[in-house]
Parts: C-alpha cells; structure tokens; sequence
C-alpha cells in the first residue's frame, strides 16, 4: 500500500514539473495577446458595474457580454447629475454644461433664477424632484431665445416650471425646440413671451402631457401664444391645460400631423386671446375629446381656425370629435376652416361635438357631420369653473353612436380630462354622449 502511494505522489511531481516547464518555455517564446476590450469599470445610475470605454469610438462591453452599439455605450456611460442647493452642481447651467448622453437631471425643489440653458445632449432626462422647481427668467435668456434651448436628439422634461421668459425679439420662450424630439411631462410654462417655441423642421417631434400654460403677458402691439408649434413633422398635446390668453392664440401649430386630445383651452373668465386653437396651414389635425371656451372678451369671434394663412402640407384633414366647444361672445364661429387657400382637397369631418351658446358651425358642405348639438350653458355641469359634463338626467346622453375611424386611427375617445390638469381612461359604452365627457 506504501509503495502505491509513493508511486502516485512521484507521478504527481512529475505532472507539476512538466507543466511548469511548459507554461516557461511557452513565456519565453511570445508575451499573452492583449485583451480585446480596453476601459475601465463604474458603477452605473442604476448601482450595477459596467464597462466603458477611455475614448469615443472605443468598443464597449459590458461586463459578462459582447461589445455595445454607439446608443448602447450612451446608455452604459449614463449618470444621473444632481442639481440644487448644497450639491456639487449648484447651476442650471452648469448642468447643462456638464450633462452627457444617456444622462439624468434631477433637480431639486427651490427657485432658479437666471440661469439660462442649451441642452445639445442625446437621450436626455431632466426631472424635477418632489415640489415642482422652479426656472425663473429674472432677465436673462440662453442665445437671447428662451429660458431653456433644447436642440439635441431625445429629450424628456418632467415636472419643471418656466416663468417669465422676455427677449428683445418679444419672442422669449419658456422652452425654445430647435431640433429632435422632445417630451414634456407635468410642467407648467406661466407668464412667458411664449411658453413653447419650435423652430421650421420637418424631423422635429414635441409631445406635451399633464402640462399648464398660462397667464400671457399683456404687451399691446405684441401677440403672445402660450404654445407656438412651427413646421414640425408632429405634434401631440393631450391632458393639459391653458388660460388667460391675450392677444396671441392659446394653441397655434403649423405641424404636419396634430393630435389635440383630451385637453381644456379655456380662456374665461377675463382672457383676451385670439384663436383658442388654430392650424394656421392645414396639415392632419385629430381634435379629439377636448373642452374649448371662448372669453367674452375675446379679440376674435373664431375658435378653431385651419388653413387661414393657406396650404404648406400636401394632405390636410380636420377630424373634430367628442369635443366640447363654449363661446361666452354674443355671436362668433365655433369652427372655421379656410377651403379656398388650398389647392388640393381638404377631408373634414365635424362628429359628436356639443355647441354651448351663440355662433356658427362653419363646416364646408361635403364631409362627414353628424351628431353635433346645441345647448345652453346652463345645461352643463361646471368642474372648476369649466362648463363640462352632461347631468345624468340629459336626453343627449347615450344619443350618439361611436364615431368609427379614419385609416388607422380610432376617433372614439379613449380618455377624458382630470381636473385640475392630467386625463384617464375611459371605458367606452355602447352609445355614446356628446362632447368630452361620457
């Protein structure tokens, strides 16, 4: 048995001995290849490791996996950059210095005053945490256009407010949009030459959600949109609120495709605004579940305006549905649309809307109109000081079918306005009631 033993150990000796000479001669004739991926580790936003590369271009590989596309490396080298009082970036503007790709932005509660930005960065976060922040022009501007510059790639705001925009051009903005798509969320734009300004350009995208705009600055000679969209591919604006206009539009877009769902553009009681929603130029425009009312005071007797300024797109479409249209005027025109100042033919289609007061339905002769009422305001149920809901015991209610769909989208609403600002689902019945409320 000795013996065994003593043969085992010896043959294990020699295994070792070999192998180590092996492992030296192979040293001696070339050093080990270099590693493919070259960086170094961090710790991500999200508290897990991962690899970045040292230089742009540089392939990266996250830990355990193979090399990442160029948005995947963005998403790996994102961090999140905290803002505010008795934090290492105490600016705006620094942060927006600062920022790089695939970053988040949260900034504190509190009042930033002059501290302009220009956000140029890709797949960008900005939010604020907790009580709304606030952006406080207090006389300063980023390039002499807005509070905030954005003309990066994917850019989303959250729960921040803009106030008091003015620049020598009388166009100050609250958010000025020069390029790539850029979603607002729950934000408010309160007393600014314009609350958001978009530049001409048709790969310009802007979604604007559970938002306020408010409060135009009252400049004789000068008009004032709270929300001014240029020649953008598209637009879509839905849960949101608007009031006291003066001179300017409450709404005024030039995009190529228009989504207006589920919002209350109200300019009573004391706004002075123009058009409360316009399409200047035509384009696609789904009108759909939205409360519109008109100040007595108003600087013109139109509502909703398309086409007033002619054609720029090659195929424009009003679709109004389920909307709920107040005129507080002596007389006015609840729609217009301007079928003379284009060249090619305009679809319009007027279906399932509640006329509150005096004025004109100013919809062409061909199209599709139906189940459009009229009634007195006093047949309405108030929220907020809005004229909005149909009482139960209305004969109107359940007395208009669904209003089926145009290509691929539904004209049915599937939401409808929370007070004070936001929207919900709505679960459809069989048939339906006029307006924005069911």
């Amino acid at each position: 048995m000795q013996m065994k033993l003593l043969r085992r150990r010896a043959g294990w000796v020699l295994g070792v001995a070999l192998l180590v000479a092996g492992m030296h001669s192979t040293a001696q004739d070339s050093l080990p290849q270099s590693p493919d991926f070259r960086g170094e580790i961090r710790r991500g936003a999200d508290g897990r490791l991962i690899a970045v590369p040292m230089s742009p271009g540089s392939e990266t590989a996250p830990l355990g996996g193979t090399a990442a596309s160029a948005p995947q490396a963005a998403a790996l080298r994102a961090s999140t950059l905290v803002v505010g009082p008795g934090e290492r970036i105490a600016t705006i503007t620094e942060a927006a210095r600062q920022a790089r790709d695939g970053d988040v932005v949260e900034i504190k509660p509190g009042e930033y005053r002059g501290q302009p930005a220009v956000w140029t960065q890709r797949d960008l976060t900005i939010r604020g945490v907790g009580k709304r922040p606030v952006m406080v022009a207090d006389g300063t501007s980023a390039e002499g256009k807005a509070i905030w510059v954005v003309r990066g790639g994917r850019v989303r705001i959250d729960n921040i407010e803009f106030r008091g925009a003015r620049v020598a051009s009388g166009n100050g903005a609250g958010i000025r949009l020069e390029g790539g798509q850029l979603a607002v969320f729950r934000s408010a734009f309160i007393d600014n030459e314009m609350g958001i300004l978009t530049a001409n350009f048709g790969d310009i995208s802007l979604e604007v959600v559970d938002s306020v705009f408010a409060d135009a600055p009252r400049h004789e000679g000068t008009l004032h949109h709270l929300l001014y969209v240029g020649e953008i591919g598209k637009f879509v604006l839905r849960g949101s609120r608007f009031a006291n206009g003066f001179r300017g539009h409450l709404v005024k877009s030039r995009a190529r495709e228009n989504h207006v769902l589920y919002n209350v553009l109200a300019d009573s009681p004391g706004g002075r605004a123009s058009y409360e929603l316009e399409f200047p130029n035509g384009g696609i425009a789904y009108v759909i579940g939205n409360v519109i009312v008109q100040s007595a005071d108003s600087d013109n007797a139109t509502m909703v305006a398309f086409g007033a300024e002619g054609q720029r797109h090659a195929h424009n479409a009003l679709y109004m549905v389920h909307n709920t249209l107040v005129n507080e005027r002596p007389a006015g025109t609840f729609v217009n649309v301007w079928l003379e100042r284009f060249s090619t033919p305009v679809q319009v289609w007027g279906i399932n809307n509640l006329l509150v007061g005096e004025g004109d339905f100013n919809l062409p002769a061909q199209g599709r109109f139906e189940g459009n009422e009229r009634l007195a305001r006093g047949a309405l149920i108030e929220q907020d000081g809005v004229p909005t809901r149909l009482p139960t015991q209305s004969p109107l209610r359940g007395s208009v079918r669904l209003p089926g769909q145009v290509g691929a989208v539904n004209l049915a609403p599937t939401a409808e306005f929370v007070f004070p600002v936001g929207s919900r689902p709505l679960r459809l019945p069989a048939r339906l009631s006029p307006g924005a409320f069911q």
